[in-house]
């Protein structure tokens, strides 16, 4: 039984028409089908290609909405007088980053964006070059990928402003947001996501061996690349700025005076996170048309899903068991330290080892928090628990619970290297070559920074609050919030940590502090 169509046959050159039919194999019956059969494999082709790039920029889309989830969380986990400057620091680093990546980051992360056996310009192993402020794309078939690589940018930056909140000097910031994106993180992604990296997956040379053998250092979303670069610079940050006033380590008495302004926005944040970790995690499948790529998104989606509760469940019940009490706030955060672990691994394991992926991920969580606070460094979201300590460990899973024939499905390796345990040195080696990098660099910029004197605030407007001094917010809207903290440290610690600070009057730099 045949299937019949009439349509004009533009080969002739004349207005006819012609009787097409397919029969029930799918094979059409007269000579004009190879003239069809090659114009429909040309729209095919078409239409793939277009899925593949729509799939990306709505993915890079939901990534670029995880700024306003980073926002809501971090404005909610500083107290009042800073809200208006942790918010501004979030539109800084998507838009400075911006800049530094088109200019810059970019070209040291992909260069020309060709493996070693036909690449034009001077890549190399370490670091891209070419193609700056994409003069090259000129054909319009490209600029999607920027646009998702700069997503993935924007969030590394973001992940230190928590770390460095409540008293980095603004010009600081913005020096590091600059450097992190046009640099530092473009330097990780060279070596782990280019072609020419000697840390990727996707590098081979001319004999087709790769820098570190069979399958490379695997992080599919950015456990390692996007996270651990964010947590390290952030740790870096912190331990250069030092506590702020009041901390106290671990105790009722730092959480009485530095406690967070609002548990409802710090929800808010999460859940955008939570919804924007789908582009992140299924998005870096970089197509939705080609292959099997819709259906390895739709696993990876999965897998996140249950990474992310199973660890918000493991600190619901720490929190009751340890704590004696249901925390919200610890929850959040493990739900961000279940969906930073799975990051990595997500299209190699199963679901049911995901679930193991994100229960570990919430002890490592807690167990970073705890060892942070008994070393007296401040990090008033706990970004380097969720992100450099829970980055860590979502690289390593890759080498403990990833799957011969999940690695074969999402990359096209069919090798033994998980059994052998040598995808658990590349991973190793991934990790300490990531951590040195960040610290090092990191080390440099903000220590130079310190010992310039242009790092921290001064106690004095520390106390006061950076939406007065910074932004030139109206000193009555921080004035109860002081007053709040004053009263808390004078009944939680005769310790006088810092001084007590009355409006006295307006200076150059917004208004005058006089200790009390």
């Amino acid at each position: 039984m045949s299937t019949c169509f009439y349509a004009s046959n533009s080969a002739t050159g004349t207005k006819s028409f012609q009787q097409y039919c397919l029969n029930s194999a799918n094979v059409l019956s007269v000579t004009a089908a190879p003239d069809i059969l090659l114009a429909t494999k040309q729209s095919v082709d078409e239409l793939t290609t277009d899925t593949d790039v729509m799939w990306i920029l709505v993915t890079g889309i939901l990534v670029f909405w995880m700024q306003a989830g980073f926002a809501m969380l971090e404005a909610g986990s500083v107290r009042p007088k800073n809200t208006n400057n942790i918010l501004f620091k979030n539109l800084m680093d998507a838009s400075l980053g911006a800049i530094a990546f088109w200019l810059l980051g970019y070209s040291f992360a992909f260069g020309n964006n060709r493996p070693e056996s036909d690449n034009p310009g001077r890549d190399n192993r370490f670091i891209g070059a070419g193609n700056w402020a994409l003069q090259n794309y000129n054909n319009d078939q490209e600029y999607h990928l920027f646009f998702f690589q700069w997503a993935f940018a924007s969030a590394a930056t973001t992940i230190v402003s928590g770390s460095v909140a409540e008293r980095c000097r603004l010009e600081a910031y913005f020096l590091y947001s600059v450097v992190l994106t046009g640099f530092v993180y473009p330097v990780v992604v060279h070596w782990v996501w280019s072609p020419m990296g000697f840390l990727s997956a996707f590098y081979s040379d001319d004999d087709g061996n790769r820098y570190l053998s069979k399958n490379g250092m695997i992080d599919f979303a950015g456990s390692g690349v996007v996270h651990m670069v964010g947590g390290f610079a952030g740790l870096v940050g912190a331990i250069a700025l030092g506590p702020r006033m009041g901390f106290y380590g671990q105790g009722e008495k730092a959480e009485a005076t530095l406690k967070g302004s609002n548990e409802l926005l710090c929800s808010l944040g999460v859940g955008i996170l939570w919804m924007g970790w789908y582009g992140f995690n299924a998005g870096s499948t970089l197509a939705a048309g080609t292959g099997n790529a819709i259906n390895l998104a739709s696993k990876v989606a999965v897998t996140t899903t249950i990474a992310a509760a199973a660890s918000a469940i493991s600190t619901m019940i720490y929190s009751r068991l340890v704590l004696q009490h249901y925390n919200l706030t610890l929850c959040l955060n493990g739900v961000l330290a279940g969906l930073v672990s799975i990051t990595a691994p997500c299209s190699v394991v199963e679901p049911w080892a995901s679930m193991m992926i994100g229960i570990i991920g919430a002890m490592v969580f807690v167990g970073a928090s705890r060892l942070l606070k008994k070393c007296q460094i401040d990090d008033p979201l706990d970004a380097f628990p969720v992100h450099g300590a829970c980055g860590v460990w979502g690289v390593l899973s890759v080498g403990i619970f990833a799957t011969q024939s999940n690695i074969s499905r999402a990359y096209g390796f069919d090798n033994n290297a998980v059994i052998t345990v040598n995808q658990f040195g590349n991973q190793v080696i991934g990790i300490i070559c990531i951590i040195c990098w960040v610290v090092v660099t990191m080390s440099i910029l903000f220590f130079s920074l310190k010992f310039a004197g242009v790092l921290r605030i001064s106690p004095k407007e520390e106390q006061l609050g950076l939406d007065v001094l910074e932004h030139g917010v109206p000193w009555r809207h921080n004035h109860a919030a002081v007053e709040r903290r004053n009263k808390a440290e004078r009944k939680g610690s005769s310790q006088q940590v810092g001084p007590r600070t009355p409006v006295k009057k307006a200076s150059s730099r917004g208004y005058n502090v006089e200790s009390a």
